[in-house]
């Protein structure tokens, strides 16, 4: 691959696990257990690959309407692989961070997630955010009380509030703009999902579902980038020098 093209955040909404289940006459937990590979597998391929940032959709805000045994059975598991996998981790030098409201998540969730950030904050890594009750729309909405909060304490002025200002007081961690998207399970569109850092985001749509997601399927998706030309608003002839 040309290094200089890799994208520097990619972005996945891990999607289908209940469909891969239904396929199979399982009941739709079995796809959240199957999918666990998947996402080892895609952190490994990211650090392989030289991925800088690597932030993952796990759990939405509006996730908490399916039914309450999915519910409970997608955070048990969100619980034990978030202790299981810190080894893995930091064999990879691969810091964690966990992304979204933690106030809701259940106490065992919570004291799993400060165990490994804790054990993973000395990587140097790979950069990686797992989306647990988040939302983009959260995300701005946040951002925007925090950013009314200092102009109301005289930190900053509302006429001097920039994009650059504002992209700030998002989540620290995904700051960063997102150079390639990838869902899963044949769908296209975004979930609310990252809806600022998405703004400039190339778009690549797979049709299998997450747990069948392969190393071979994250490569197909990072040939199809650097197949893409990224304009940002300028014209060909700009990019290549002509004008």
């Amino acid at each position: 691959m040309s290094t200089h093209r890799l994208p520097k955040h990619v972005a996945i909404i891990m999607d289908g696990n209940g469909r891969w289940a239904k396929k199979r006459l399982f009941p739709r937990t079995s796809g959240h257990k199957a999918a666990v590979k998947s996402v080892r597998a895609a952190i490994e391929f990211a650090v392989e690959k030289g991925v800088d940032i690597l932030t993952l959709f796990a759990f939405g805000r509006e996730n908490w309407q399916r039914p309450q045994e999915e519910v409970e059975t997608l955070m048990g598991l969100f619980s034990e692989v978030l202790v299981s996998e810190i080894s893995m981790m930091q064999n990879n030098n691969v810091k964690l961070s966990i992304v979204g409201d933690r106030s809701r998540l259940p106490t065992q969730v919570k004291s799993n997630i400060h165990q490994a950030e804790s054990q993973t904050a000395h990587c140097t890594g790979l950069q990686l955010n797992v989306a647990i009750d988040y939302s983009g729309q959260w995300e701005v909405v946040a951002a925007a009380k925090r950013i009314a909060e200092a102009i109301q304490n005289k930190q900053i002025e509302l006429d001097d509030l920039t994009e650059e200002q504002f992209q700030q007081y998002l989540i620290k961690e995904i700051q960063t703009p997102v150079d390639l998207l990838i869902r899963t399970s044949g769908e296209k569109r975004i979930s609310n999902f990252m809806i600022w850092q998405l703004s400039y985001a190339e778009l690549y749509f797979c049709q299998k579902y997450w747990p069948d997601f392969s190393k071979k399927d994250f490569q197909l998706a990072l040939d199809e980038y650097q197949k893409r030309i990224r304009r940002f608003g300028k014209t060909d002839e700009q990019l290549e020098g002509r004008t």
